[in-house]
């Protein structure tokens, strides 16, 4: 397949008048569009006004989908315990396969291509499933909850790694690779240390699982953790193995110095949450300061609940005008930072290697944009673009590892509408705290 159009490579090389070249799962050959037309004349050709590499979701929730508004205006923990845990200790597995349906769906519509999804204790394999089906490239995890949790949730903690073990020898590696595992872990506050040092041991048998969690999302977190263990949280989750380059970390908005040099020492992975961190009042990341310590810092969206959107582009631009009036700095977190966060640095957080730029010899993870809105009117500069005016619906095609999922604006993998429709019925029982 050729694909033409302005092609955003990556967040410094952009070629006007470019065309992309596809064979199976790869790029073949990234150019100039008419040279890529005699090179290739056989080759299927679409014509989108941007091409970018598909974004990459480094912290969401797919299967808190149908609470999707349940708990406007609450803080954190009453949000996590009183509404959004007992929300997904309610769902069957049926209801928990459409749920991590509308998630993937709101994916593919919007433009991510690979994701980080922290799912929920029980039925995960259901999200695993629907994420094989539609496409998606994703790191995934069956939750554990083995200290403080609602009924329906807690688990034994050896039951909880065993079917962790369970999941990483049945889903960790499947499709080529797509489909990879992360122990997931939900935070320091609902697992004991046998369960966070047990999700180390497991790490370290299975090569290329990860570890994700939570940390240092809110003050009231930080202050249980401390208060049951004496460390603040990042050294607690350091203490028992929950650091390193295979750790995902979603939110780290308070930590002190200490913490934020311990996790560049041990090169642990930081996904940065604006969207949530903002409704739920959780605070300010220090963007700024982990990227200054060399800490990767990826882009999440966090669960529908708490956002509501899995917009990339929404996030994108929510992140860098935080970190602006944070800092009071208009300089501080430029687009072009931003687009690779949301990019290339999703795709190392996530440990998928030539993911999140079209460079040849590159996994053909691709996004197709229409900018004929008067919010793309005019455009003088791409990534500018792409950040701050462009919204998930622009997007037009997507493609993950050479597949296909939409085309022009229509998801072929699936019956979008049947999804929809499916979820709003299951959702019909919610109800709304706001």
């Amino acid at each position: 397949m050729l694909l033409s159009g302005t092609v955003i490579v990556d967040a410094e090389t952009v070629i006007h008048d470019g065309a992309v070249v596809v064979e199976a799962d790869r790029i073949v050959t990234v150019g100039d569009r008419s040279t890529c037309l005699e090179q290739y004349p056989d080759h299927e050709h679409h014509a989108y006004d941007l091409l970018a590499p598909g974004t990459v979701g480094a912290h969401i929730h797919s299967v808190q989908s149908l609470g999707r508004g349940i708990a406007d205006d609450t803080a954190l923990l009453e949000w996590l315990f009183d509404y959004v845990l007992p929300m997904e200790a309610s769902l069957s597995a049926e209801e928990m396969r459409v749920a991590a349906e509308l998630g993937y769906l709101e994916l593919i519509e919007s433009g991510t291509t690979t994701c980080i999804d922290h799912l929920s204790v029980s039925h995960a394999e259901e999200a695993f499933e629907a994420a094989r089906e539609f496409g998606i490239r994703g790191r995934l995890g069956k939750v554990m909850m083995d200290k403080e949790a609602p009924p329906g949730l807690l688990e034994d903690t050896d039951d909880a790694l065993a079917e962790s073990e369970r999941l990483i020898r049945r889903y960790h590696g499947v499709d080529g690779g797509r489909i990879r595992y992360a122990l997931t872990p939900r935070f320091a506050v609902s697992c004991t240390e046998a369960c966070l040092r047990g999700t180390r041991a497991l790490a370290d048998e299975y090569d290329g699982v990860r570890i994700h969690t939570h940390a240092s999302e809110n003050r009231d977190e930080i202050a249980t953790v401390e208060e049951e263990t004496g460390l603040r949280n990042v050294h607690w989750l350091d203490e028992v193995g929950l650091t390193g380059e295979d750790v995902v970390l979603a939110h780290c908005v308070w930590t002190d110095d200490s913490e934020r040099e311990r996790l560049a020492e041990t090169g642990t992975h930081v996904t940065y949450c604006p969207s949530s961190n903002m409704k739920l009042a959780s605070g300010v990341a220090p963007i700024h300061d982990y990227l200054e310590r060399g800490i990767n810092v990826a882009l999440g969206n966090d669960g529908p609940p708490c956002n509501n959107t899995l917009d990339p582009f929404t996030e994108m631009r929510q992140a860098s005008l935080l970190q602006k009036v944070d800092r009071l700095e208009p300089q501080a977190l430029p687009a072009r930072t931003v687009f690779e966060m949301a990019t290339i640095n999703g795709a190392r957080a996530a440990g998928f290697d030539r993911v999140g730029a079209l460079r040849e010899g590159w996994k053909a993870d691709i996004i197709g944009l229409e900018t004929d809105v008067t919010r793309a009117t005019p455009i003088h500069d791409v990534h500018s673009h792409l950040v701050f005016a462009a919204h998930g619906d622009d997007v037009q095609f997507t493609m993950v590892d050479g597949d296909v999922l939409m085309r022009d604006g229509k998801v072929l993998v699936v019956d979008a509408e049947s999804v929809r429709r499916r979820a709003r019925e299951y959702a019909a029982t919610f109800e709304s705290a706001s």
